[in-house]
């Protein structure tokens, strides 16, 4: 099969010719049909996760056609059209079997515990636990988009963050986590403020329901976010994952507030400075959001459906297999102003 290969951290990634994976009795073969191009794969590239392995292939956000199933699998079967949480669970540890896979004990995670997606196939271990049947009506690149950015930020709003209609909502950073965070909060009754320090992104970010926008060189966010809340948000969101954009998160709540960190800390940023002092005094909360179970996509996908997500909004960009391994080294350069998915691999 085609797949995009690194043979160590920061070279140049090259499109080879590999074997394809063969199923284990737990697992399925998807025949990739689109894969998102994700910061987290940036971090990957960069060797700021100690899963990776190398050689190594990235991409961790799939959507797909069942090719084949080993022989333990049993709820799935070829010809299914497919996605799968980026963070797969085990199915039998005490985290699986709390129905906790998103923290599995005993993870895999494609295009870091394993060669992911960006490639014609990719194997998924654990399939019974993990896939998740796509309706006809989200379409691959869709499903892709979903897998990381948008599902961490459904659980991060909904479930971590216990959003409520006509609860305040901050986010900071409006790149696929942020936006989608927005036009979750905005679908799920929330004043949504959106902070970024690019103007196209906040234009999107209006589109995706935020009710008000932020430039973060302007002014400064919290000052912001406190005039126009009152007293601060009720939820705010580290949606890129910076020292600064942590701080501000926490800094701009009010009393009793929720700042969900989605963004990944890694590099210089994996330690940031929190100021204690406000979440003692105001009895904050300080929680995280990785990823989200998959027997949870059904709700998500509902909303979808019914047209009160529209996730395909997010997508600016869809480009080949090539295209990907020549955008991946720069994705810290925060290239294109939405989500990027690969839909080629010719």
């Amino acid at each position: 099969m085609k797949a995009a290969v690194f043979e160590s951290f920061r070279t140049p990634i090259q499109i080879q010719q590999v074997p394809d994976p063969q199923p284990r009795p737990d697992s399925a073969i998807i025949a990739v049909k689109a894969c998102g191009l994700c910061r987290s794969d940036w971090h990957g590239w960069m060797g700021h996760d100690s899963d990776v392995r190398l050689p190594h292939v990235p991409g961790h956000e799939l959507a797909g056609v069942v090719a084949a199933v080993g022989s333990n699998v049993q709820r799935y079967r070829a010809g299914q059209r497919v996605t799968v949480p980026f963070c797969c669970g085990c199915g039998s540890c005490f985290q699986c079997t709390s129905g906790n896979q998103q923290i599995c004990d005993c993870y895999t995670q494609p295009g870091f515990t394993q060669w992911g997606a960006f490639a014609e196939y990719v194997e998924i271990r654990h399939a019974d636990v993990n896939l998740v049947e796509l309706p006809e009506s989200v379409d691959f690149v869709t499903a892709a988009s979903l897998g990381c950015r948008f599902a961490t930020s459904f659980r991060g709003v909904a479930v971590q963050g216990k959003l409520q209609p006509g609860d305040w909502l901050a986010v900071h950073g409006c790149g696929g986590v942020g936006l989608s965070a927005v036009m979750i909060g905005a679908a799920l009754g929330a004043q949504v403020l959106a902070v970024d320090v690019r103007h196209d992104r906040l234009e999107l970010a209006r589109r995706c329901g935020a009710v008000h926008t932020i430039n973060a060189t302007d002014s400064d966010p919290i000052d912001a976010i406190r005039s126009l809340t009152g007293t601060g948000a009720h939820v705010s969101v580290d949606a890129l994952g910076s020292k600064r954009t942590c701080w501000n998160s926490i800094r701009c709540l009010r009393k009793r507030g929720r700042h969900v960190q989605i963004g990944l800390m890694a590099g210089g940023d994996a330690n940031p400075p929190v100021p204690m002092g406000q979440v003692i005094a105001g009895e904050l909360e300080i929680l995280g959001s990785h990823g989200m179970q998959a027997f949870e996509y059904p709700r998500m996908l509902r909303m979808i459906a019914a047209g009160q997500l529209q996730p395909d909004l997010l997508i600016s960009d869809r480009v080949s297999l090539t295209e990907a391994a020549d955008l991946l080294p720069r994705m810290h350069e925060f290239p294109g102003s939405g989500v990027t998915v690969i839909d080629r691999f010719v």
